[in-house]
């Protein structure tokens, strides 16, 4: 098989997430046996003092047998992080430009009851 044919078969589906210095690389791939499988891979930038930088990448093979199950168990574990913690990112407080923003049901009255007789 050609480099050009073995290329094309690797790129059947792909989707990219990127989320700040985090890209997340979706790509469904075929088998030897031309069944598919889906990779998963995060790759992280990291910049150097000296402005250069690099890619760390990790990565998960996810075959069909275990779509299933691996879909239950990601969305169990989902849905008990926002139940728990909420669908807020704690960690954009820590931010420098971070400012958090109020809801008209936030807002808290800082007046307290008076009596204009009591001017």
């Amino acid at each position: 098989m050609r480099d050009n044919e073995m290329l094309e078969k690797e790129e059947i589906f792909s989707k990219v997430l990127r989320a700040g210095r985090r890209t997340y690389f979706f790509d469904v791939r075929s088998t030897k046996a031309d069944d598919y499988y889906i990779t998963i891979t995060e790759s992280k930038k990291f910049t150097e003092d000296d402005g250069s930088f690099h890619f760390k990448k990790h990565k998960i093979y996810l075959y069909k047998e275990d779509f299933g199950a691996f879909r239950e168990i990601l969305d169990e574990m989902t849905q008990f992080v926002v139940d728990h913690k909420g669908e807020e990112v704690i960690s954009e407080r820590h931010q420098k430009d971070f400012k958090k923003e109020y809801s008209s049901e936030d807002e808290v009255s800082s007046f307290t009851d008076v009596d204009f007789d009591d001017i």
